[in-house]
């Protein structure tokens, strides 16, 4: 049986290796391109990079000079940074008041954000467009309240599984030591949930960071583009595409959400547990 066992394990163990290597290839073809000509980047594609096709860093500097990414780049991270903080301290909040006060407005409450979860954005997408455009919110600071509104559902889903596993007599000693509701709940509240505001600030940062149609249909094109808008916009009239520089475009874009993923990916599975499985 314990022999089996290892030949299962190591049949499994192949598998996933394979696995591995299929999603990780494109990548490595990205990359390995991003360090060619634009001319032999068509004609051979699964080629190494040699002495006679190598560009260098060429692609890299023409994406950041010629195509002004180094922009695209701040306006994504403001983006980015301002709607996860926003979804994390908003949605907790939100949580907390859901899981503690117990009538029919926080359930339906609830139930309104978890239904929001299953509509496809794609039956609000122009009525969204055509709304930011008359609210004035076809702007960076504008399409993070929109952001806040979409990822509700998921981190409010999450972060109430968690709030019914905090034991209700920590808060209730915090308010007999004359903690208002406020205070309570980022001295006492918010610390206890780090698993979850760690997993779903990753979901969050990953979405939105890659995110190309939202920030396509609110903002302002002359004046705001995000990193996935740049990439598209380097496609040149009549079909012409500088792939040597959208090659190096998308590491530049991919490499800070990856590290930012593998440097925080062993809290995903804590904080999903944590969310969604408890109470």
């Amino acid at each position: 049986m314990k022999k089996k066992n290892n030949v299962l394990s190591w049949i499994g163990t192949g598998i996933f290796t394979v696995l591995g290597i299929i999603y990780i290839m494109p990548i490595l073809i990205v990359l390995m391109n991003s360090f060619k000509k634009k001319v032999y980047i068509n004609k051979m594609p699964f080629q190494l990079p040699t002495d006679k096709t190598m560009a260098g860093i060429e692609n890299y500097i023409t994406a950041i000079d010629k195509y002004e990414l180094l922009d695209a780049v701040g306006w994504t991270v403001f983006i980015t940074v301002g709607s996860v903080f926003v979804i994390l301290i908003c949605t907790s909040m939100c949580a907390w008041y859901i899981t503690r006060i117990n009538t029919k407005f926080t359930k339906t409450l609830y139930l309104l954000c978890v239904f929001s979860m299953v509509v496809p954005f794609q039956m609000v997408m122009f009525t969204l467009a055509l709304v930011a455009d008359r609210t004035g919110l076809r702007t960076p600071w504008g399409i993070i309240i929109i952001y806040l509104g979409f990822g509700a559902g998921l981190a409010v889903f999450m972060f109430c599984g968690f709030v019914k596993s905090i034991p209700l007599e920590i808060e209730e000693a915090a308010m007999i030591d004359g903690c208002s509701p406020l205070r309570t709940f980022f001295s006492v509240v918010l610390p206890i949930m780090k698993p979850t505001y760690i997993s779903v600030g990753i979901l969050e940062t990953m979405w939105i960071w890659n995110d190309f149609l939202l920030p396509y249909l609110v903002l302002d094109l002359n004046k705001y583009k995000t990193i996935s808008i740049a990439i598209q916009y380097m496609k040149g009239s009549y079909g012409r595409v500088d792939m040597g520089a959208i090659m190096a475009a998308l590491i530049l874009a991919v490499i800070p959400v990856i590290i930012f993923y593998l440097s925080c990916q062993k809290h995903i599975i804590k904080g999903v547990a944590a969310g969604a499985v408890k109470g």
